[in-house]
């Protein structure tokens, strides 16, 4: 018998426990040994619940049991559970989490701690919720050189983009909508402002180098400022809006960032829309191989949890290898990175944009009276930010992905 302790009886943590329940039959025939939750922790009670003579409130109890070999750290934030994690690890147990804020502050850390004592740090749950995407970087493309990673990486802002194309919705209205359906936090910063999806990328990027991104060196832009009228822009242009993590590797580091990219419909990342998510990995024989679905909600990322449980208990004292070493990631400035922008302008100031764009194919739409716009050639970002000073009437920009 496995036994394993849930920290944390939140959402994923409780979905963690439902994952185990009703799948038991199977997980224990994948795992060939009978799996208990021994402990729960939380600060609260939980009266009536199935689990409940096993709520315990103090971490100690869990941390010095013998027993429990396996830990689902379900909690979030970085303390107390980074201090609970590390302490389990040097004690040989494994930890399986969901905590991207965590994975992408002390991961490197985190893994070698647990070579070191003979277990595990897994967090496939940390970046695409139920999408398998850490596993796959780790066993199945191990052949690969990975050489660009790009994905949509947080389900909220994927659904508020897609109403707001939909429906010609604001983003205001859209965001409300989202938090009655529990799609988006009361506090939705981390996924609007597009940090959620930063550090996700961080943890890519840590993962197909081998070595530590720092995210908060990672240019991030969210979504606030996305328009109805940029939607209108992008459909007569035959485009889509996505909030898009990047990380290609180029001759002298990586090239990361969070942005909104205006995207070809025909393009397979332009058809995920709502809730899910996806990541498109392109390696340097395979080419280019997409993971898709929910990347966030209960169960799907309990699911990923419960997978690194399965793993952790098949390989009970044995250390698998994941190369993600502390020594830091060189990332290129941002301002070097090429790109084109679709750039909305007032009618006043189109001599002194022509002055500066030179001559450009432009846009003119008939609901839009006041405005125009028009695509860029390619240029890096520190050239386009010199013309934008340059001009006075520019309304907005996006970049754009062919």
């Amino acid at each position: 018998m496995v036994k394993i302790a849930v920290l944390g009886y939140g959402t994923v943590g409780s979905g963690v426990v439902e994952v185990i329940e009703r799948n038991r039959m199977l997980i224990e025939k994948r795992v060939g040994k009978r799996l208990e939750v021994k402990y729960v922790l939380d600060i609260r009670d939980f009266p009536g619940d199935p689990y409940e003579d096993r709520i315990v409130h103090d971490a100690e109890r869990i941390l010095k049991d013998p027993e429990v070999e396996i830990i689902c750290e379900t909690m979030g934030g970085i303390e107390p559970a980074y201090t609970y994690s590390k302490r389990a690890l040097e004690a040989g147990k494994s930890v399986c989490t969901s905590n991207k804020e965590l994975v992408a502050a002390h991961g490197a850390e985190l893994i070698a701690l647990s070579e070191k004592h003979g277990c595990n740090y897994l967090f496939e749950a940390s970046v695409g919720g139920g999408i398998p995407i850490i596993r796959p970087l780790n066993c199945a493309l191990t052949a690969e050189r990975v050489v660009e990673i790009t994905g949509i990486l947080n389900g909220t802002t994927n659904y508020i983009l897609t109403r707001m194309e939909k429906d010609g919705a604001d983003f205001g209205t859209v965001l409300k909508e989202a938090q009655q359906k529990g799609y988006a936090e009361r506090n939705p910063e981390a996924d609007v402002e597009g940090y959620d999806a930063c550090r996700k990328i961080a943890i890519l990027t840590s993962l197909i180098a081998g070595r530590t991104v720092d995210f908060g060196e990672i240019h991030t832009e969210g979504i606030t400022g996305i328009t109805p009228e940029d939607f209108q822009y992008a459909r007569a242009m035959g485009r889509t809006i996505k909030l898009l993590a990047v990380s290609r590797e180029e001759e002298d580091g990586y090239l990361a960032s969070v942005t909104p990219c205006m995207l070809k419909k025909e393009v397979p990342l332009a058809l995920v829309n709502g809730v899910f998510n996806a990541v498109s990995v392109r390696g340097n024989t395979l080419g280019e191989s997409m993971f898709y679905g929910k990347g966030a909600g209960k169960l799907p990322t309990a699911s990923a949890v419960v997978s690194d449980v399965v793993d952790c208990a098949r390989h009970l004292g044995e250390h698998m290898v994941c190369i993600w070493e502390d020594e830091p990631v060189r990332l290129k400035p941002f301002e070097e990175g090429v790109s084109r922008f679709f750039v909305r302008m007032k009618e006043e100031s189109e001599a002194e944009a022509d002055a500066v764009f030179g001559p450009v194919a432009k846009i003119r739409l008939q609901e839009l009276s006041g405005e125009y716009g028009f695509l860029t050639e390619p240029m890096t970002e520190r050239e386009f930010a010199g013309k934008h000073r340059k001009v006075s009437g520019m309304i907005s920009r996006i970049r754009v992905r062919d």
